[in-house]
């Protein structure tokens, strides 16, 4: 017999969400049922183009109304600690847009609430189902080139991110939370949890209110290194937005992700290329498209997920740990000195 789709809803219908709406309408196995937005002309808009029945302003009213199996919370940082809170109340499992939350103590209110609720609660860190970056991961994990024990991982642009995101410019913490957490997640992805973290961090944009620049020394508990660093400011021709870049050097080779997501991999067998980019899909265009289709690979993930009982790779309680690096950082930073995670 086939399986009955799950009832899902969206909160929060703006620029990044969108991609959350295309990519379940891409999951046969999930049906959206309800979106809302404090906008209400959002909200229908939304519904209109995506073909859901029902859309809100007050996310209190759409867990009174309708029966859920999901709710996907895509809407900024300052509201997730009350969404997820509230959906913990209703008992529904919830996956969250990254930043987490706003605070430490955010974070780890809204994974106690989902954990006494008994409810699955996800962050939606996306870099991690990157088509590029999970197949260093794969390179890694199959080792080829032996115990890693120094990397760089490099995001770097002059892309005007608050063009389509302008309350960026007013957050009193800027890159290190909205992008550096992806890149700091994928630290911990490649070499294991970090001891220490040293930063330092840049604001060269001017009329915003925190940093656009940072740079990151990570000392692993595996005895790696890695430097991390990220930049909204960097004038670059051609300038490589969206792409990550990946330097990874282990005891039986290297692996290299460039420019065009080219992966060049070295170890006792040779070297070998290959294209590691994401297929374009109907909704997708370059150059967004591998960070798209993450969001698709993402939220699969997390359906797969439900279906089977399995806790998501970015589950709240792993992404403390991701999170616990962010809030490093920024002590690092202003301290000047070497700065260990909380957890």
């Amino acid at each position: 017999m086939a399986k009955t789709p799950l009832r899902g809803a969206v909160i929060g219908c703006g620029f990044f969400a969108q991609n959350h709406l295309h990519a379940w309408k891409d999951i046969p196995d999930v049906q959206l049922v309800a979106v809302c937005d404090r906008d209400s002309a959002k909200a229908e808009a939304a519904a209109a183009k995506f073909g859901v029945p029902a859309f809100y302003a007050d996310a209190a009213d759409l867990f009174v109304r309708e029966k859920l199996d999901f709710v996907d919370i895509a809407t900024t940082m300052p509201t997730h600690r009350g969404l997820v809170e509230m959906a913990a109340r209703h008992r529904v499992p919830t996956i969250v847009q990254k930043p987490f939350a706003p605070t430490w103590d955010d974070c780890v209110a809204m994974v106690g609430a989902c954990k006494a609720a008994g409810i699955p609660l996800m962050v939606h860190e996306n870099f991690r189902f990157q088509a590029p970056l999970a197949a260093v991961r794969r390179v890694l994990d199959a080792g080829e080139i032996g115990t890693p024990h120094f990397g760089r991982i490099t995001f770097r642009t002059g892309y005007d991110v608050i063009a389509g995101q302008p309350y960026l410019a007013q957050e009193e913490q800027f890159i290190i939370l909205d992008l550096g957490v992806h890149v700091l997640d994928m630290a911990r992805v490649y070499f294991g949890e970090a001891e220490t973290i040293y930063a330092q961090t840049q604001q060269i944009r001017p009329g915003i209110k925190a940093e656009d620049m940072a740079t990151m020394m990570l000392r692993h508990r595996s005895g790696a290194t890695s430097i991390v660093d990220c930049s909204y400011s960097s004038r670059l021709s051609p300038d490589p937005f969206p792409q990550t870049f990946v330097h990874i050097e282990g005891t039986h080779g290297s692996i290299q992700l460039q420019d065009g997501y080219r992966m060049t991999v070295t170890s006792d067998d040779g070297t070998r290329q290959e294209t590691v980019s994401s297929p374009l899909l109907s909704w997708t265009s370059e150059p967004w498209h591998t960070a798209q289709e993450s969001v698709l690979n993402t939220q699969r993930h997390w359906v797969e997920c439900l279906r089977s009982g399995r806790t998501p790779q970015t589950s709240g309680e792993d992404n403390l740990r991701t999170y616990a690096l962010v809030v490093a950082a920024y002590r690092s930073a202003a301290e000047r000195r070497a700065v260990a995670p909380l957890v």
